[in-house]
């Protein structure tokens, strides 16, 4: 899991509780903060995938490739 991925995840976690909070108590300031937190939370965890990946692909680059037997 990348250090975005984590971020999100906490963000995402933060956002509902406060959108709950601001459900519960009435308080639509906060229930809108909270969507915004959750939002932010999606946009970090598509970012870590996308880091993720690239480190991947990255690698698979770097290992050096099988070699091919000579053709007769």
């Amino acid at each position: 899991m990348d250090k975005k991925n984590l971020e999100g995840e906490v963000d995402k976690l933060k956002g509902r509780v406060k959108e709950t909070v601001g459900v519960a108590t009435g308080d639509r300031d906060l229930e809108a903060e909270g969507k915004i937190d959750a939002l932010k939370g999606k946009v970090k965890d598509a970012a870590g995938n996308l880091r993720e990946g690239i480190k991947r692909k990255l690698e698979e680059l770097d290992e050096p490739k099988p070699a091919n037997p000579e053709k007769p």
